[in-house]
């Protein structure tokens, strides 16, 4: 949706297999979860992703396993769908990428509008650990690819600064950030697992996987 990319995709077969209308995946990527979705339901998914090169390797991926996705070159922020979605997803923190809570809040405008009544919207999210944080902080990694950590708390962002100077920033949120969120968007929560097994969220968890609902009414 950190772990197996398996765990993300079993997590998703059961509502995505219930969905009675389009799958639509945001920062598709190179379709590490929407391939195995559309090969474990039979089902077209939607991918949208502002990068045309990683769009190409989600084509290809698609091709090698024989699957079918729609792919589409887009701002999730400006997300707009031809028939109503029965199940929107974001995988891989890819919502931390956004960096102000008005960049979030109309994501989730976007995709309640997207929505059919009782479709569903879940992505998962970093639950943030100062310890974590103290500890990694200014670390060199040398995986997925060399790159130092730095946590810039005071404004809730996590660096990966490559070895060539590119940097890759992500912004955290609070469980009531990401509540705040649902509610403004007239979503409702369906469930809040503490991460990819659908274990319970707990105050130790330091995974948020959200699965909510547009109300049917």
């Amino acid at each position: 949706m950190v772990g197996p990319h398996g765990g993300r995709h079993r997590l998703l077969r059961r509502p995505a297999r219930e969905a009675d209308g389009p799958l639509v995946e945001l920062a598709i990527g190179n379709g590490r979860v929407a391939v195995p979705v559309a090969r474990a339901t039979g089902r077209r998914v939607i991918g949208v992703d502002l990068s045309p090169a990683m769009l190409e390797q989600a084509r290809t991926h698609a091709a090698e396993q024989g699957v079918r996705l729609d792919l589409r070159e887009g701002d999730m922020r400006e997300l707009t769908l031809e028939e109503p979605a029965a199940l929107v997803y974001c995988p891989f923190r890819s919502l931390q990428h956004l960096p102000t809570w008005a960049d979030r809040r109309r994501v989730f405008e976007r995709v309640a509008a997207a929505l059919r009544p009782g479709g569903r919207f879940a992505w998962n999210a970093l639950a943030f650990d100062h310890h974590i944080a103290a500890r990694f902080d200014g670390t060199r990694q040398s995986e997925p690819v060399p790159h130092t950590t730095r946590f810039a708390v005071g404004d809730n962002r996590i660096d990966l600064v490559l070895d060539d100077g590119a940097t890759s920033s992500s912004w955290w949120a609070t469980k009531n950030e990401w509540l705040g969120l649902i509610d403004v968007a007239g979503l409702e929560v369906e469930a809040l697992y503490g991460g990819f097994a659908g274990e319970p969220f707990t105050e130790d968890s330091r995974e948020y996987v959200f699965v909510t609902r547009r109300p049917a009414r």
